[in-house]
């Protein structure tokens, strides 16, 4: 049966007890309002460890003054329910003055690479997720953690991080599920009205385009990116940003040679969505 755990102090004695009989730890943290996308890691946490954890916890320290944490989409009745369909062991949603007690003032920033994509659009977002993520491993003490590539930025950071500050935590990246008309899964999903999931499907489009492109000879990123801007134009998204990038620096690249991540973030309406692809 499913433990549900809503105490820092609960969780670490729990971690504690079953790193000591041996158990391996799988952790997949969450926001909540899961879909196809959390439930995939979470199979493959449960393929490769004795236990799996997963954490539901709305992080306020990543979402700025004029962002939509007051309306994510949470469900925790419908997220146990699919929690414990997949075999999840246990649940860990504190709350935020559990995470953030009084006085706290602790944040991870890691440089060079949180204020690129989607931090120049988001400042102190990589902050809020580099610190919440931290203080989860901190807490329930995993072997390996997994995440999934449409947040390919945030892997990058937190492997930054892991490997800075000696964290002994494996991560592992899983492909990006997708919805059948080719819409990576998110729960922000949740914000689209018909006509805008219709348009919002023109972003993985444009990063096929891009791929078709690099494959018939084009390594322009200017003409790559005037492509899959004429593109988007089509269904009336306002475009943030299209980066063409090296996957592990994410400096951007003028031509395209090797390894290169081409990430896209647009809003449909207001809601905001990001997407990538890696081109090898």
């Amino acid at each position: 049966m499913i433990k549900l755990i809503k105490s820092v102090r609960a969780m670490k004695k729990l971690s504690s007890g079953l790193r000591k009989k041996g158990c391996s730890i799988g952790f997949v943290p969450t926001m909540g309002y899961l879909h196809d996308g959390h439930i995939s890691l979470v199979n493959e946490a449960r393929k490769q460890n004795d236990a799996v954890v997963v954490s539901i916890f709305v992080n306020p320290s990543q979402f700025g003054p004029k962002e939509d944490l007051k309306k994510y989409p949470r469900n925790m009745k419908r997220d146990l329910a699919l929690l414990s369909k997949a075999g999840v062991d246990i649940v860990f949603c504190p709350s935020t003055k559990e995470m953030y007690p009084e006085g706290y003032s602790t944040y991870i920033e890691v440089k060079g690479l949180s204020d690129k994509l989607c931090g120049a659009s988001r400042p102190g977002h990589f902050k809020g997720v580099a610190t919440v993520v931290a203080k989860l491993f901190n807490i329930v003490q995993p072997d390996t953690a997994y995440f999934g590539e449409k947040d390919y930025q945030q892997q990058v950071i937190l492997r930054r991080m892991t490997a800075d500050l000696n964290m002994d935590v494996k991560i592992v990246s899983m492909p990006t599920v997708r919805e059948k008309s080719g819409l990576a899964m998110s729960s922000r999903n949740s914000y689209l009205s018909g006509d805008e999931r219709s348009r919002a499907q023109v972003i993985g489009r444009s990063l096929k385009f891009a791929k078709t492109l690099i494959n018939s000879g084009v390594k322009s990123s200017v003409k790559i990116k005037a492509a899959m801007s004429q593109l988007m134009n089509t269904s009336k998204l306002k475009i943030d940003y299209i980066s063409i990038c090296d996957p592990g620096t994410l400096d951007e690249k003028k031509v395209i040679k090797r390894k290169t991540l081409i990430a896209v973030a647009a809003y449909i309406g207001k809601t905001r969505l990001i997407d990538n692809i890696v081109i090898k």
